[in-house]
Parts: structure tokens; C-alpha cells; sequence
């Protein structure tokens, strides 16, 4: 016979010979019920009673949380099962949970009635769960049910835990199954920051996964004591170069936050999270949002050919007494120069004054080693009220949809930079981009032959902005890309 099983028995037989000598007659049935109570209270790990010694006797205490779990079971926070055993891996109901955090804040576990539907006035947790609610560390469901037999997760832990050790401090905190907004967030952002948990080492928190003894033992014990507790590490999802001269480092993700510092240009940085246009980051001791305009993904390979459209003899559109092969020109020289800050190492069609056949420009991107083919133009029509800007590229072939969406990504960038008529993204078979091998764009700056668009081609500030305009469309795109 077990020793559980004899302890058992020797009550019951006791409980019957102290009837018997009082002269009682209380009935079998009430012996048994009674007996049957103590063994089941034994069993309930949260409030078995401890012993002096227990926590050196439990068996299966995980050895790198031993110090954790040793210091709840020596304070009467948590015990082991009867077979002395811990059972670090069984998963923690919502009573469980609830009678383990006022265990260890010290609430009056007195059992009593519940404002819970779903709990009896006579469940081991009743007394905690209802202490737990009036300090409003515990809410239920809005069917007035509290299901206390449900496991709880690792999402539902941190709010608990948030809540029970009035955990307020948030700080920069990321996850990558964890959005950086909502409640949720707020709560998990709380108990990492104190110290409480830090994630698993690929970067996730996983908080839909429910929460098991030994994790919930080692918050809770963390929670209790500031010696136990952790320092979060961010986990990086990447590096980027830094392109422009001089980055601002700020404290939060948008201009309105306070300047902390700066990146120098070709820096390579660590990056976490994105928030919008703003990325956070680390140099060195450094850590804090910059804007990814500003930021290149590294790569063995980005070379790109920029082809600023006709030449020489061939002028192309003329209109306000402007010549398209000058303003293609000066747009694609000023992207050159925006590229190679950017890392991306650049092949020109031409640089002067030139003409080059359309196949021989295919001919010096391919020669070039090129991954990406983009060739400038100015638009033109007989109807002087046509106006704005468009992109072009061919459906030719398996590049296909890399080259849609290079001119998705310029289109996008450059008729807002610009402000000029979006006329949006287009399939055409245009020589230089149907018979590319390459993904490969052609881009319409502006109407020449429009007096508001072409007075912008004029101008050498439009001019700047349609090159940084199309050079954050092609980071864009190499950004999609990888």
C-alpha cells in the first residue's frame, strides 16, 4: 500500500473510532464524504499544505529554475503533489492561477461566494479568486462566468501579473507575434520591462500559447523578489545602411519626439520594429527611431541601370521651350548621385549629351550586370490639357510582376513628391522595357507640353524632388524585394 494510501486510511479508521467512543452515531456516508474531502484537498497543489524541507524533496524541479520555485514552495506560495513530484510542465488553470497570485500577495483565501457565476462558494479557490476581484487584479467574461477550469495563457498571465505587482513602466519592447498597439501589448510591454519575462530567443512571445507550472512559477517568483528578475534583450530582424549624411536618432517614432542622437552615413544598424516610416534601431550604446527613407538593406548585389530617356540626335518631346533629352538627363545624373548614397551601385545608359539606340541601352544594363532597368522620360501630347505622371512596364516574361511592382513603388512615391496628376501604373511594350531581360520600369515624369507640368520639369528644386522621389521608390522596391 502506498503511503498517501495509508495515511488515508488511518484517518478514516480514526475518524470511525472517535465516533464510536463519543457515542455518535454518525452515519457511513458522512465518514466517507469527510474523507474523501481530505484527500481531495491534498491534491490541490496550490494549497497543499507545506512542510519544512518540501522544495529539497520535489523530484522534477527543472534545475536552472530550482532557486525560483524552491523560494515560492519555501513561502507557502506553491507546493508539490503528494508523490513528490512538481510537475513542471502541466498548464495552469485560471483558479490555479488565481490562488498562486494570492498566495503571494498575502489575500484572504477564506472560501466564500463568488461574484462569478461558474465558481462554487466551496471550491479550494473561491476565497482568492473573490479577493483577487476586489482588488481588480481579476475580471471575468461578460456572461458573468469566470470558467476557472480554462488554461491560461501566456497574453492573459501578462495582465494578470501587470495588475497584481501594479506594473505601470513600458519602454521599447518588441515581439514578433506581438502588435505594437492595444491592451495586450501594453500589459506585455509592463511585465517585460519590470524584469517579470523576456521573450524566447527567436523573438516571439508566443501569447495565444498557454502558460505552464514552471513558467508561471518563474514570473510570479520574479514578481515577488527584484533579485530574480531579467534584462530584455531586443532581438534584431535585420540590419540596414544608414544614406543620408547625418541621421537623427529620436526617442519615439515621429518628428515631435526629442533628437537623442545620430547615425553617420554607410553606418550599418541594427533594426527591431517598424512603426509607420519610422524604424527603431541600435549603433553601439545608441538605440532609437530614424525614418526608413533614410535607411538601404544591405546586399552583395544592387545594381541598378538608369536610363535617361533619348539624346544626341534624338531630342525627344519638345515643349515651353524645353527638350526632354536634357531634362532626362539632369533627373537620371541627380539620381546617380542619391543612389550611390543609398549603397546601390549604379550603370548609366548615358551621362552626356549622346544618342544610344533602345537595344543598345538593354545592351549596357545587361553588360553592366544590372538587377533593375529604370528609364526616364518626359511625356507629351497634342492636347495641351493632358497632364500628370505615370509609370509603364511590360507583362513580358517571368519578371513580370517585379517589374509591376518597380513601377508601382516609383509611381507611388513620385507623383506625390511632385504633386502632379496621378495617372497611375500601366502595361505597355515599350522597346527598352519589353525586350529587357530585367525587371525593368519606364517612368513619364510630367507633360512637357503642359504649361504647369513642364514649368516643374524646369525647375531644378522639381527636378531634385523627382530624383529623391524615384530613388525612394527603387529602395522601395529592393526593400519588397528582399
Amino acid at each position: 500500500m502506498k503511503k498517501v494510501d495509508k495515511i488515508f486510511f488511518a484517518l478514516c479508521y480514526n475518524m470511525t473510532r472517535i465516533n464510536k467512543i463519543g457515542g455518535k452515531r454518525t452515519t457511513m456516508f458522512k465518514r466517507l464524504l469527510y474523507c474523501f474531502s481530505i484527500l481531495a484537498v491534498a491534491f490541490v497543489f496550490v494549497i497543499t499544505p507545506n512542510q519544512k524541507g518540501l522544495a529539497a524533496a520535489l523530484k522534477d524541479i527543472p534545475a536552472k529554475y530550482a532557486t525560483e520555485i524552491n523560494y515560492l514552495i519555501d513561502r507557502k506560495v506553491i507546493t508539490g503533489y503528494p508523490d513528490g513530484t512538481f510537475r513542471p510542465s502541466v498548464e495552469v488553470t485560471r483558479e490555479e492561477a488565481a490562488t498562486m497570485i494570492g498566495r503571494a500577495l498575502g489575500l484572504n483565501g477564506t472560501q466564500r461566494a463568488v461574484s462569478f457565476s461558474d465558481v462554487k462558494k466551496d471550491s479550494y479557490a473561491s476565497g482568492y479568486i473573490q479577493s483577487a476581484v476586489d482588488r481588480g487584479i481579476i475580471t471575468g467574461y461578460d456572461d458573468g462566468t469566470f470558467r476557472p477550469k480554462e488554461k491560461i495563457t501566456r497574453g492573459e498571465m501578462a495582465y494578470l501579473l501587470k495588475r497584481a505587482f501594479s506594473l505601470s513602466k513600458t519602454s521599447n519592447i518588441f515581439f514578433s507575434d506581438v502588435p505594437t498597439s492595444g491592451t495586450q501589448y501594453t500589459a506585455i510591454n509592463a511585465i517585460v520591462t519590470a524584469g517579470l519575462a523576456n521573450g524566447y530567443p527567436d523573438g516571439s512571445f508566443k501569447p495565444k500559447a498557454p502558460i505552464i507550472r514552471s513558467e508561471f512559477s518563474l514570473l510570479v517568483a520574479r514578481g515577488l523578489n527584484t533579485s530574480f528578475r531579467v534584462t530584455y534583450e531586443a532581438k534584431s530582424v535585420g540590419n540596414r545602411i544608414v544614406t543620408a549624411t547625418s541621421l537623427n536618432v529620436r526617442s519615439g517614432p515621429g518628428t515631435q519626439y526629442a533628437t537623442i542622437g545620430s547615425y553617420k552615413q554607410g553606418t550599418t544598424i541594427a533594426i527591431y520594429q517598424t512603426i509607420g516610416d519610422w524604424v527603431y534601431s541600435s549603433y553601439g550604446s545608441l538605440k532609437g527611431y530614424v525614418h526608413r527613407d533614410y535607411l538601404a538593406i544591405p546586399s552583395n548585389k544592387k545594381i541598378i541601370a538608369i536610363d535617361p530617356g533619348h539624346g544626341g540626335s534624338d531630342p525627344g518631346a519638345v515643349g515651353f521651350g524645353l527638350k526632354e533629352k536634357d531634362v532626362t538627363l539632369s533627373v537620371s545624373l541627380k539620381l546617380k548621385k542619391l543612389l550611390e548614397q543609398k549603397g546601390v551601385q549604379v550603370v548609366m545608359t548615358r551621362t552626356t549629351d549622346t544618342y544610344v539606340s533602345l537595344d543598345k541601352r538593354v545592351e549596357i544594363g545587361v553588360n553592366g550586370n544590372a538587377d533593375t532597368f529604370v528609364s526616364i522620360h518626359a511625356n507629351a501630347s497634342v492636347y495641351d490639357s493632358a497632364n500628370g505622371t505615370e509609370t509603364y512596364y511590360s507583362t513580358a516574361g517571368t519578371r513580370s510582376e517585379s517589374s509591376k511592382q518597380l513601377a508601382t513603388f516609383i509611381q507611388n512615391r513620385l507623383y506625390k513628391a511632385i504633386g502632379t496628376n496621378n495617372r497611375g501604373v500601366k502595361n505597355a511594350d515599350f522597346r527598352v522595357i519589353y525586350t529587357n531581360p530585367l525587371p525593368a520600369t519606364l517612368v513619364e515624369l510630367g507633360f512637357i507640353t503642359n504649361k504647369t507640368d513642364s514649368a516643374k520639369l524646369a525647375s531644378d528644386t522639381y527636378r531634385n524632388k523627382m530624383a529623391e522621389a524615384i530613388a525612394l521608390g527603387i529602395v522601395d522596391y529592393y526593400n519588397w524585394k528582399n
